[in-house]
């Protein structure tokens, strides 16, 4: 099943804490972004995924004023982000894909200093300081370099700074690279809490269960436009009922099982030879499944395991960029 391809996906922009609309940029020949349309209700997570130079992070740059669009608008918390990118950056906090952090300071430093710039006085912005120190496992490394830390623990002091002065819009590039499964799931917590009380998030990641767990809305973007948008299970519904997993115990094997399961699917057929993993929509699954095994027995196919299961946002990615998750994160 083909999912048809989505050029007008602009939401209400009543309420929405921020609102792109057309938005373009080139670098020489290469288009970035060619008329993006986004659209965050206020106190909602916006999950944006797309493969490597699908136009993710130039996005947020341009939302967060990093850099200027060629053409279009966006206004963050109601403020144009080309008119008055002073006045949105004190509206925002912004983590990137790199920590923006000074190695030469303390953890606690450099969180007091990002304060201060916020316009905090010195002894709140300790405050806050202490608490995220706390909350991200950092209290016992507060007063060392950071040229000390690890990679792990400098992505989370960047995090704590995009946090300090409670923005009211938070944008988030692939927060959690290079975070151990523990630092990961805190941070979401971290995520639900600020957005259980009216912070609006925009978030790309290169995990897909991240953007199951925590978006509202997920908007796929691929050469620089919206293919795609909807909630985690609205996506997953548009690509089809079930899909059918079959492991085998010889890759050799795998050719004789696609022939097979092309009579029954109605999508294309994934196929992971060193896994030995064939993967295919099939519209009804039991009876799909019956059929597959009786014929896969008849031919001596030796068959490690075989079942059904839910599509996940894997499989929307696959079908509708063409590449698994896990390459365009490699």
């Amino acid at each position: 099943m083909t999912i048809s391809r989505i050029t007008d996906i602009a939401a209400d922009p009543q309420n929405a804490a921020v609102v792109a609309t057309g938005l373009t940029k080139r670098y020489g020949g290469v288009v970035a972004l060619d008329g993006l349309d986004l659209s965050v209700p206020t106190g909602t997570v916006l999950g944006l995924l797309g493969p490597n130079g699908a136009g993710k992070t130039t996005a947020v740059s341009i939302l967060t004023t990093l850099i200027a669009p060629d053409s279009g608008s966006a206004r963050v918390a109601g403020v144009d982000v080309v008119a008055q990118p002073q006045r949105v950056r004190s509206l925002i906090g912004l983590s990137g894909q790199y920590a923006a952090v000074d190695e030469h300071l303390t953890a606690t430093e450099n969180l007091v200093m990002i304060g201060c710039l916020y316009g905090m006085r010195r002894k709140e912005a300790l405050r806050r300081t202490n608490d995220l120190l706390e909350r991200f496992r950092l209290t016992d490394s507060a007063h060392r370099p950071l040229k000390t830390f690890s990679g792990g623990m400098r992505r989370r002091i960047d995090l704590a700074g995009a946090l300090l002065a409670d923005p009211p819009v938070l944008f988030l590039d692939e927060p959690t690279t290079g975070l151990d499964p523990r630092s990961r799931g805190e941070l979401w917590d971290v995520i639900r809490e600020r957005v259980g009380a009216g912070t609006t998030v925009v978030l790309t990641t290169q995990y897909l269960e991240e953007a199951d767990q925590l978006a509202d809305e997920i908007v796929v973007i691929d050469h620089g436009r919206a293919i795609a948008r909807g909630t985690s299970q609205e996506l997953k519904r548009r690509i089809g009922g079930e899909h059918l997993d079959v492991h085998l115990a010889r890759a050799e094997d795998l050719a004789r099982v696609e022939a097979v399961l092309r009579e029954v699917a109605i999508g294309a057929i994934r196929t992971e030879t060193e896994e030995a993993l064939i993967s295919v929509p099939v519209a009804k699954g039991v009876e799909a499944l019956g059929t597959v095994m009786a014929e896969l027995t008849a031919q001596n196919v030796e068959i490690v395991d075989i079942g059904l299961r839910r599509p996940t946002l894997d499989d929307v990615f696959m079908e509708l960029t063409g590449q698994k998750a896990q390459e365009v994160a490699s």
